[in-house]
Formats: structure tokens, C-alpha cells, sequence
């Protein structure tokens, strides 16, 4: 069942992929939003459902891990997925807010070189967002 389900999203992907070179290759323009929002619905929709049929392996995979390591379980897979999940949302949320507000201080430096200090601040309270990910991942794990 498992290799079924790997070789229909091989099958997905590499169909997705091909129709957009397809497209590229005839020229199309226009509507390629469109064009690439339904090509990513479709394939959402077909991973949401290997994720539905698959979901009962992995409870029964979870429960015969739990029998062979003895300690971990299911709700200890969970806590380090949500570890994770806070940290590495938390770092793109950081790239994010850093790249935006550190080349509008760059532009407002090279206009007028006095307000640095002020632009420092602003650029490192973007970064406080990736700390406070780690804070939260921190209190997940520990606590």
C-alpha cells in the first residue's frame, strides 16, 4: 500500500512538472496564476488524501515503535513535530520581517546617515521573532 502511494506522488509530481514545462514550451501567457493554482490544488488534494489513508499505518507504526523502544510514544513524536514546527516557522517568519524592514534601513541610512541606530533597532526586533520561536520550542521539549 505504502509503495503505491510513493509512486502515485512521483506520478503527481513529475506530471505536475512536466505540464508546466509544457506550458513554458507552447508560450503561454496570461493566466498562469490560474494555470499554476489549480496544478497545486490538484496535487494538495491528492496528498491530503495519502495523508488520510496513510494515517492509519502510521498510528500502527507509532504503536509497534512504542513497543520495541520502550519509551517513545506518539505524543512524544508529537511534541518534537511541534518543537520543530515553532522553530522553523518562526526562522522563515524572521527571514521574512528581516529582509523587508533591513533594506528599507539600508535606504534610509544612505539618505541620511544619523538615524543607524534607530534602524538597528528595528532590523533586531525582526530578529527577536526567530528567539521567541526558540523560547517556544525550548518550553515544548522541557516543560
Amino acid at each position: 500500500m505504502m509503495q503505491m502511494m510513493v509512486i502515485l506522488a512521483v506520478m503527481v509530481a513529475v506530471g505536475t512538472i512536466l505540464y508546466g514545462v509544457k506550458s513554458i514550451r507552447n508560450g503561454k501567457t496570461g493566466h498562469i496564476k490560474a494555470h499554476m493554482m489549480t496544478s497545486l490544488g490538484i496535487f494538495s488534494s491528492i496528498m491530503i488524501c495519502f495523508i488520510i489513508v496513510g494515517a492509519n499505518d502510521v498510528i500502527l507504526a507509532a504503536e509497534v515503535a512504542e513497543t520495541v523502544t520502550g519509551g517513545l510514544t506518539l505524543g512524544d513524536g508529537l511534541k518534537f513535530l511541534a518543537a520543530a514546527l515553532s522553530t522553523g516557522l518562526a526562522t522563515i517568519g524572521t527571514g521574512v520581517a528581516v529582509g523587508s524592514t533591513g533594506s528599507s534601513a539600508i535606504g534610509a541610512v544612505s539618505e541620511d546617515s544619523t538615524i543607524l541606530g534607530k534602524t538597528l533597532i528595528f532590523v533586531g526586533m525582526a530578529e527577536g521573532i526567530a528567539i521567541y520561536g526558540m523560547i517556544i520550542s525550548i518550553l515544548i521539549l522541557f516543560v
